[in-house]
C-alpha cells in the first residue's frame, strides 16, 4: 500500500507531501489545476521514462519519493532480497532525482537502481487504469493482453511465443538444409578429397622443421666428416698437436710448481682443460662416425620437401600450417554433415512443434475458461452502467495455422441492446458506450488484481447522472478491498470517497503553482457544489452536496 508521496520542484510543483491511508480516496479540482500530478509523479517512480520539461521552470531538478508499505507481498520482498535492494522489514522507499537536460538517477532503499528494476517494483505496487484506456480495446493485442491478465496466464503466454519462435526456427533450418542439400553435397565432396589428399601424407607434428634439418645435414655431409677429422688430428692425431703441446706445459709446470705453490692453481685448471679437450675428440670422432653419407636418403628428403611444398602451393599455405589446414576441414566436414543430417533436423523441428502445441493447447484452456467468466461479469456489469439488455462476449476462433499469440484469435463482442445480436466491439460501440463497457472491463479487472494499489484516472469520462453513482459505487467497493485513488470530475463519483483531496493552482509573481489539500466535511460539501453548480454554490447546491455525502457515508 502506497503509504506517503513527497514531490519537489515537479512540473507546477514547488513542494508537496501527501499522507495516504486505506480505502477510496478522490481526488478534484478544476481543469488545468493538476489532477494527474500524483499519477504523473507515481509513473515516473515506477519506471516511466522522463526528461528535462518536468522540471519546474527556474529549478535545478525534481525529486520524487515514495513510501509503500510491503509486509503483505512476500514475492517484492524477496525480489527485494535477490537483487540486494532491501531495506527495512516490510517497507520499501522509491527515491527518483530529474535534472535539467533530462537525465535521471533512482533509488529503491537507498541504492541505486535501474529504470527496468524501478518498472519491475511497479509491478507488485500500483495498477493504474488510464481516461482513454477505452481507445486501446479497438486493437486486437490489448483485447487478448486483457484476457491473458485476467485468466493469470501472461507467463504461459510467454512461454507460448517462444516456443512458437523455437519452432519457426527449427523448421526454418530444416528448410534451409533441404535447399541447400545439393550445394551441401558438392561441399562434402570437396572437403572430403581435400582431407584424404592430406590425410595420404601421414603429415607429422613439426615435420617440417625435421625435414630441413635433416636435409641441410645430408647435404653437407663430406664437409661435416672432413671438418670433424680435421678438429681431431689438430687436437690428439697430428705432430705438434694441442693435448701433446699441453702435456709439455703441464710438466715443466709441475716441476716448477716445487719452487712456487701459486702454479698450483694454475696446473689445476689446465687438468681441467686437458679433461674437456679430451672429451671435444671423443664427442668429435662420434659425431664423424654417426654422419650417414647416403645419397639415397639425401634423395627421399628432398623428395618429401618437394611434395609438401608442391602441396601447401596448391592449397595457398606455408608448409607448415599444412597440419592445420586438415585439422581445419575435418571441423568444416562434421559441422557440415550435422547441419545437413535431415532426419535430425526434422526430428527436432517436430519436438519444438510438440512443445509449442502443448503449451499453446494450455493457454487455449485458460483463456475459454476466463473467457466465459469475463464474459459473464462484464455483462453484469454493463447492467448498471445504463445499458441494460446490453451483453458482452468474448469470442476465441480457431486459426487456420498456428500464431505467436496461440491457436486462436480473439475477438470482443458486444450487443448493445436487448435484442440486438453480437457484433465486434469496433463496429458498433459509441464513444459513450465504448467508455462504459472499458469502466465495467476495468472494474472487473481490478476485482481480481493482485496488486494492493489501482489509481483511476477520470475513466468515468463520457458518463454522469445514475451512471455515475453507479461507478462511485463500484469504486468505494473496491476501496473496501484494495487502496484505491480515482482522479474525478462528477460530484457523484467524488461523494463516494472515503477520503477526499482538492487539486488547485495559485499564481504568485507571475509563476503559477499546483497544491493539494485534504477536505474536510465542511470543505468536502463546498467542493462537491461547486462540482455540481460550478463556481457560484447556492444553498440548494449546497445543500445537494451535503445529502450527496450523507448518503454514501
Amino acid at each position: 500500500m502506497l503509504l506517503s508521496l513527497t514531490v519537489n520542484d515537479f512540473v507546477i510543483v514547488d513542494e508537496l507531501a501527501l499522507e495516504f491511508g486505506s480505502g477510496f480516496t478522490v481526488l478534484t479540482g478544476e481543469t488545468g489545476a493538476g489532477k494527474s500530478i500524483i499519477l504523473d509523479a507515481l509513473s515516473l517512480l515506477l519506471g516511466d521514462r522522463a526528461d528535462g520539461s518536468l522540471v519546474r521552470e527556474s529549478a535545478e531538478r525534481a525529486e520524487l519519493a515514495a513510501h509503500f508499505d510491503i509486509g503483505r507481498l512476500p514475492d517484492l520482498s524477496a525480489w527485494l532480497a535477490d537483487n540486494e535492494l532491501a531495506g527495512d522489514d516490510g517497507e520499501l522507499l522509491v527515491r527518483r532525482l530529474i535534472d535539467k537536460s533530462g537525465r535521471s538517477r533512482n533509488f529503491i532503499n537507498g541504492q541505486a537502481a535501474t529504470l527496468a528494476q524501478l518498472k519491475t517494483v511497479g509491478e507488485y505496487l500500483v495498477d493504474i487504469h488510464g481516461q482513454h484506456a477505452h481507445q486501446s480495446l479497438m486493437r486486437a493485442d490489448s483485447q487478448r493482453n486483457l484476457l491473458d491478465a485476467y485468466a493469470g496466464s501472461q507467463a504461459l503466454a510467454h512461454d507460448v511465443r517462444d516456443a512458437y519462435l523455437s519452432w519457426q526456427n527449427a523448421r526454418r533450418a530444416r528448410n534451409d538444409a533441404e535447399k541447400m542439400a545439393r550445394e551441401s553435397e558438392i561441399e562434402r565432396e570437396r572437403l572430403t578429397w581435400q582431407i584424404n589428399e592430406l590425410a595420404e601424407l601421414n603429415l607429422e607434428q613439426d615435420e617440417w622443421n625435421t625435414l630441413n634439418q635433416t636435409h641441410s645435414r645430408l647435404a653437407n655431409a663430406v664437409e661435416l666428416v672432413q671438418s670433424a677429422e680435421l678438429a681431431v688430428d689438430a687436437l690428439s692425431e697430428m705432430d705438434g698437436n694441442c693435448l701433446s703441446i699441453l702435456a709439455q706445459v703441464q710438466s715443466r709446470l709441475a716441476k716448477l710448481s716445487g719452487f712456487d705453490s701459486r702454479l698450483a692453481e694454475t696446473l689445476a685448471l689446465l687438468d681441467s682443460v686437458d679433461a674437456e679437450l679430451r672429451e671435444v675428440v671423443y664427442s668429435l670422432r662420434d659425431y664423424a662416425g654417426d654422419i650417414d653419407d647416403d645419397p639415397q636418403t639425401l634423395a627421399n628428403v628432398e623428395a618429401r620437401i618437394d611434395t609438401l611444398m608442391s602441396t601447401a602451393r596448391k592449397y595457398r599455405v606455408q608448409p607448415p600450417e599444412l597440419l592445420e589446414k586438415l585439422a581445419d576441414w575435418q571441423q568444416q566436414l562434421a559441422q557440415l554433415e550435422a547441419s545437413s543430417d535431415l532426419d535430425a533436423l526434422a526430428v527436432a523441428e517436430t519436438a519444438c512443434l510438440a512443445r509449442y502445441r502443448s503449451l499453446a493447447e494450455a493457454l487455449s484452456g485458460k483463456r475459454r475458461q476466463a473467457a466465459a467468466e469475463l464474459s459473464k461479469r462484464i455483462s453484469g456489469e454493463m447492467q448498471h452502467l445504463a445499458m441494460g439488455g446490453a451483453r458482452f462476449a468474448i469470442e476465441l476462433a480457431a486459426l487456420s495455422e498456428p500464431s505467436a499469440h496461440g491457436l486462436e484469435s480473439i475477438e470482443y463482442l458486444v450487443a448493445a441492446n436487448a435484442g440486438t445480436s453480437l457484433r465486434s466491439l469496433a463496429k458498433v460501440a459509441s464513444g459513450g458506450e465504448l467508455s462504459r463497457i472499458s469502466l465495467a472491463m476495468q472494474v472487473v479487472i481490478s476485482q481480481v488484481a493482485s496488486v494492493p494499489t489501482l489509481i483511476f484516472d477520470e475513466v468515468d469520462v463520457g458518463i454522469g447522472g445514475r451512471v455515475a453513482e453507479v461507478v462511485g459505487k463500484l469504486l468505494k467497493d473496491l476501496g473496501a478491498r484494495y487502496q484505491v485513488l480515482s482522479i474525478t470530475h462528477l460530484p457523484q463519483v467524488a461523494s463516494c470517497g472515503d477520503a477526499h483531496w482538492q487539486v488547485s493552482k495559485s499564481e504568485h509573481k507571475g509563476r503559477v503553482t499546483s497544491s493539494i489539500t485534504p477536505l474536510s466535511t465542511e470543505e468536502r460539501v463546498l467542493e462537491i457544489a461547486r462540482m455540481l453548480g460550478g463556481m457560484e454554490i447556492t444553498e440548494t447546491t449546497r445543500q445537494h452536496a451535503a445529502e450527496m455525502l450523507s448518503a454514501n457515508a
